[in-house]
């Protein structure tokens, strides 16, 4: 049996410090964090925008939280659009499983498999998965262009 992500929250942990997903922490400010995937992942670049303070959903975020929202995803999409040669960028927010805010940012390539396109990716199966250099490569090519400007 799998482990339940929100006892404790895994976003929380992520925040804090306490787990590490593959890629690591990519950006912080404005209340919020971008991270790894922590699960196994299909897609290079895929990263998720999360609340530092536990909500569970988009309409528990404070006013604060939510006008910073907007343009630090769109910074960051942007920036997995510059370093990775993402041809667009989905944002994705779900609630199902995790019950802590989080959006995820999965960028789609030329070369994506249309059933990993859009929501597809969440579908993706074991052998879809990445060798974990190729995740944190991708990580790594966001945080630099975050963090020369994009």
């Amino acid at each position: 049996m799998a482990a339940d992500p929100n006892h404790p929250c895994l976003a929380c942990r992520i925040v804090a410090g306490e787990a590490r997903p593959a890629g690591g922490i990519v950006w912080r400010g404005d209340g919020l964090t971008v991270h790894g995937v922590a699960d196994a992942c299909p897609i290079p670049g895929w990263l998720v925008l999360t609340s530092d303070r536990h909500a569970r959903a988009l309409y528990d975020l404070q006013p604060a939280e939510l006008a910073a929202l907007g343009p630090a995803a769109a910074r960051v999409m942007r920036a997995q659009q510059a370093a990775l040669g993402a041809e667009h960028v989905y944002a994705l927010a779900l609630g199902d499983v995790l019950r802590h805010f989080h959006l995820h940012l999965v960028p789609r390539f030329a070369d994506t498999p249309a059933r990993l396109r859009g929501r597809g990716a969440f579908d993706a199966r074991p052998e879809d998965a990445l060798p974990a250099w190729r995740v944190v490569a991708a990580a790594e090519a966001v945080r630099r262009a975050l963090a020369t400007g994009g």
